[in-house]
C-alpha cells in the first residue's frame, strides 16, 4: 500500500482539511476521486497503523489466553496443542492482511477458528473487518457460518469451566455484537461520504447559479449598451452625414450639427465608461447618474427633433412620477429603440410616439412610422434590438408586439403592468 495522494481541497469537505492522517485510508480513497478512478490503493494512514497494531495485539492477547486454557484442558493432547498454537500464530500474522483481502480473510478464518482455539481472536477481527468493508450479504453468509459452527465447536471442545448452555449463547452474542459494531462503523463512513457528496453538489449548484447570474447580468448590460449607444451613435451618423452631403450648409446649421455631434459623442463615451466600469471586477459604480424614467421622454424626443427627425409625442399620462421606476425605464428604452430604428430605416418620415395608461390598467407605449419615401440605403445593425426589447418587456411582466402596419409603415407596441 503506497502513500495516498493528497486530497484536493475543492473535492474534500472542510471537515477533513488538515486531518487526513487521522482518517481511515478507505475513507480517504473514496474522498480522493483521482485515486479512486486510477484504481490505486492508498497507504495506511497514521490512524490505520494504530488500529491495525491494536487489532494484531488483541489477537495475540486472545491467543495467549487460549494457550493457557489449552494447557489446562486435559482433553487436548500435547501434539494437538502445539499445532493449535502454530495455526494461531499464523492467524495473528494474517490480521495485517485484513484491509487488502477482507472477504478472503474472513472466509479463510471461519474453518481455521473452528479447528484452532488460539485463532479465535483473529477470526473475530476478520469478521469485524468484513462488516466494515463489505456489504451485508457477505457479512450474513460468513457470520451465519460462524454462528452455525458455534454449537458444534463447543460440543467437540467443551469448556472445562463454563457450562455448554452458557458458552454457546455467549459466543453467538459476541459474534452478533462484533458484526453489529462493524456495520455501525460502515454506516457512519457511508454517512460521511453522503455528506461529502451533498457538499460537492451544493458547491456545484452554487457555482452554476453564480455563472447563470453572471451571464444574466452580462446580457442585461449588453441590452443596456445596445439601447444607449445605438441611440447616441445614430444621432452622430445622421449629423455627420448631413455635414458630408451638405458642405455648403449655412454656418448656423453647421454649428448646430457640430454641437449635436459633440454632445452625443460625449454622452456616448460617458455611457460606455459606466458600462465598462460595471464589467470591471471590483470597480464600484460611483458615477451617480440617474436611470432614465418616463419623465425623460420629453428630453429624448427633443434630442431626436434636434437631429432633424419629425417626432410627434402624445403623452397622456398625467403624473409621470407615479409610474414605477422599472416600468418607466422600460418604456423609455422601448421608445428610444423605436426612434433609433425609425431613424435608420425610415428617414424623413414623421414618427408618432403615444404613451397612455393608468394605475391598474397598465402602461401602453406605441412608436409608429409611415413607410419611407423612395429607396432607403441599407444601414448596418445587429438585428437584436427588437429581440432585446421583447425580452425586456417580458421580464417586466408585460408584452411587446412589432411588425408592419396596413399602410406599409412599422409599429412597435408594448404593454407594461402598472399596479
Amino acid at each position: 500500500m503506497g502513500q495516498a495522494s493528497p486530497v484536493p481541497v475543492e473535492e474534500t469537505p472542510a471537515l477533513f482539511t488538515g486531518r487526513r492522517w487521522f482518517i481511515p485510508s478507505a475513507l480517504l480513497h473514496e474522498l480522493d476521486p483521482d485515486t479512486a478512478r486510477a484504481g490505486r490503493r492508498p497507504r495506511r494512514t497514521a490512524r490505520d497503523w494504530v488500529v491495525d497494531f491494536s487489532c494484531f495485539l488483541l489477537a495475540v492477547v486472545v491467543g495467549a489466553i487460549a494457550i493457557e486454557a489449552l494447557e489446562e484442558n486435559p482433553h487436548v493432547p500435547r501434539e494437538l496443542a502445539v499445532v493449535d498454537q502454530v495455526i494461531g500464530a499464523l492467524a495473528c500474522a494474517a490480521v495485517w492482511l485484513r484491509r487488502r483481502w477482507p472477504l478472503g480473510l474472513a472466509v479463510a478464518m471461519t474453518p481455521v477458528s473452528f479447528v484452532s482455539d488460539t485463532s479465535g481472536g483473529a477470526g473475530l477481527i476478520a469478521l469485524f473487518t468484513l462488516a466494515v468493508h463489505r456489504s451485508f450479504r457477505y457479512v450474513a453468509w460468513v457470520g451465519g457460518a460462524n454462528m452455525a459452527m458455534v454449537p458444534l465447536y463447543y460440543w467437540l471442545r467443551p469448556d472445562v469451566d463454563v457450562p455448554y448452555v452458557v458458552s454457546v449463547p455467549f459466543a453467538m452474542l459476541l459474534t452478533v455484537a462484533i458484526v453489529g459494531w462493524g456495520m455501525f462503523v460502515r454506516a457512519k463512513r457511508q454517512l460521511m461520504l453522503s455528506l461529502r457528496d451533498r457538499a460537492r453538489r451544493a458547491e456545484t449548484e452554487a457555482r452554476l447559479r453564480a455563472e447563470q447570474a453572471q451571464r444574466l447580468a452580462r446580457e442585461a448590460i449588453a441590452r443596456e449598451m445596445h439601447d444607449v449607444l445605438a441611440h447616441r451613435l445614430t444621432l452622430l451618423s445622421v449629423h455627420a452625414g448631413a455635414l458630408e452631403f451638405r458642405p455648403d450648409a449655412p454656418p448656423a446649421e453647421t454649428a448646430r450639427a457640430a454641437g449635436v455631434i459633440r454632445e452625443s459623442a460625449h454622452e456616448a463615451l460617458q455611457d460606455l465608461r459606466e458600462i465598462i466600469g460595471v464589467l470591471r471586477a471590483g470597480e464600484p459604480d460611483d458615477t451617480g447618474r440617474p436611470q432614465p424614467t418616463l419623465a425623460g421622454l420629453d428630453t429624448l424626443v427633443a434630442e431626436s427633433r434636434e437631429a432633424g427627425m419629425k417626432v410627434s409625442l402624445d403623452h397622456r399620462v398625467g403624473d409621470s412620477a407615479a409610474v414605477p421606476a422599472s416600468v418607466g425605464r422600460t418604456a423609455y428604452r422601448i421608445t428610444q429603440e423605436g426612434l433609433t430604428n425609425a431613424r435608420k430605416h425610415a428617414p424623413g418620415t414623421e414618427v408618432t410616439v403615444c404613451v397612455t395608461g393608468a394605475p391598474g390598467d397598465g402602461l401602453t407605449v406605441s412608436v409608429r412610422n409611415p413607410p419611407p419615401e423612395g429607396e432607403v440605403p441599407p444601414v448596418p445593425g445587429s438585428g437584436q434590438g427588437l429581440i432585446g426589447l421583447t425580452e425586456r418587456a417580458t421580464l417586466a411582466g408585460g408584452r411587446l408586439e412589432h411588425g408592419p402596419t396596413p399602410e406599409g409603415g412599422f409599429e412597435v407596441r408594448a404593454w407594461l403592468p402598472w399596479p
